[in-house]
C-alpha cells in the first residue's frame, strides 16, 4: 500500500489558496481514478483505490498544515508502512509557477507541513513539490501562500493537475523523470533531455599513431626483419 498525502488547510475559506495545491492534486487523482468517496479517519479525509495494480490511500489531513504529520503518521503506523511508502504533495515557493520536482528525503525548506511530517514519519519519504512562485519579498510570503490562485493561474494550474492525475501510475511506479517531463509538457515547458550515454575512453593521439604505424604482419626474413630484431629483440629468446 502507498499513501499519497496532499497537504493543505481544511475549510472552505482555504480551498482556493496556493498553500492548498496538495489538496487539489489528490482531489484530481481521486476523481480521475474512481476512488472511494472521501471519509474521515486518521484526523484526515481519506479515499481508497487502486492505481497500476497498487492499493493507494489518498489523504487530506484535517489538522491544519502545521500538524499534518499527526494524521499521516497515524495512518502509516496503522498500516505498518515505512516512510518510503509515503508521498507528500505540497506547494513550493522556490519553484516557479507550474514547475514540479520530486525526490526522496531532504530538508523541509521552511515548510511547516513538511516539518511536521519529518517529526512524525521520519524524513525518508517521497516529496512532490509543486511550484507556486515567490512573491519577491519575505514580507509578502504569508499573504501570497494563503492567497487564492488568480484566474490567470488556471492557464498552468489546471493542465498541471490534469496531467498529474492522468499519469498517477508513474507516481506509483516511481517513474519520476518521465512524470516530470509529462508535467512540464502539460504546462507548456520543454522536457529535460535524457542524459547522453557515456562514450568509451578514446585512445591518445600517440597511441593511435603507434597503432596505425605498426604493420599488422611483421616480416620474418630480410633487412627489415634484421632491423626489427635489433630494436625489439627476438621474442623467442
Amino acid at each position: 500500500m502507498l499513501i499519497f498525502a496532499g497537504l493543505g488547510n481544511p475549510g472552505a475559506q482555504y480551498a482556493g489558496n496556493r498553500h492548498n495545491i496538495g489538496f487539489m492534486a489528490v482531489d484530481a487523482i481521486q476523481r480521475r481514478h474512481s476512488f472511494s468517496p472521501w471519509s474521515k479517519k486518521f484526523k484526515a479525509l481519506i479515499s481508497e483505490g487502486e492505481i497500476a495494480g497498487e492499493r493507494v490511500l489518498l489523504m487530506k489531513p484535517q489538522t491544519f498544515m502545521n500538524l499534518s504529520g499527526e494524521a499521516v503518521g497515524e495512518a502509516m503506523r496503522f498500516y505498518k508502512l515505512e516512510p518510503k511508502d509515503i508521498l507528500a504533495i505540497y506547494d513550493e515557493l522556490d519553484l516557479i509557477q507550474g514547475k514540479a520536482r520530486i525526490k526522496t528525503g531532504g530538508g523541509h525548506g521552511g515548510h511547516n507541513g513538511i516539518k511536521s511530517l519529518d517529526a512524525h514519519c521520519g524524513r525518508e519519504y517521497r516529496r512532490l513539490r509543486l511550484g507556486i512562485g515567490h512573491p519577491g519579498s519575505k514580507e509578502q510570503v504569508h499573504n501570497h501562500v494563503l492567497g487564492d490562485f488568480a484566474k490567470a493561474d488556471r492557464v498552468w494550474l489546471e493542465p498541471l493537475l490534469d496531467a498529474l492525475a492522468d499519469n498517477a501510475d508513474m507516481l506509483v511506479k516511481a517513474e519520476d523523470s518521465q512524470l516530470l517531463n509529462k508535467l512540464t509538457l502539460a504546462t507548456g515547458g520543454k522536457p529535460e533531455p535524457e542524459p547522453a550515454p557515456a562514450k568509451p575512453a578514446g585512445k591518445s593521439h600517440i597511441r593511435q599513431a603507434r597503432n596505425s604505424a605498426q604493420p599488422k604482419i611483421l616480416p620474418t626474413t630480410g633487412p627489415m626483419a634484421d632491423m626489427l630484431k635489433k630494436l625489439f629483440g627476438n621474442k623467442g629468446e
